[in-house]
């Protein structure tokens, strides 16, 4: 199974998720995208594109990068065929 990464850290609303649409839009079924983000709202915002496109948010981790850049937030994402 492939592993692609898509680094969207510094991008605000809504970057992260049409970069992520950009990227899963160039990639077979079964791939599995790593989306690494600093903007809170792809909390809400990644999980509920998928939801809407039918892909599969595999995971969704949080944690703290370092004192100066703050919480980033990784997303595993299984990209379905359409």
């Amino acid at each position: 199974m492939a592993l692609e990464t898509l680094d969207t850290r510094g991008l605000l609303c809504p970057l992260p998720v049409i970069r992520t649409q950009d990227a899963i839009r160039d990639l077979s079924a079964g791939t599995l995208l790593e989306v690494t983000a600093s903007d809170a709202g792809t909390l809400e915002d990644i999980p509920a594109w998928c939801r809407v496109h039918g892909h599969e948010l595999v995971s969704t981790e949080e944690f703290e990068e370092d004192a100066q850049r703050g919480r980033i937030y990784r997303f595993m994402i299984r990209v379905v065929a359409d």
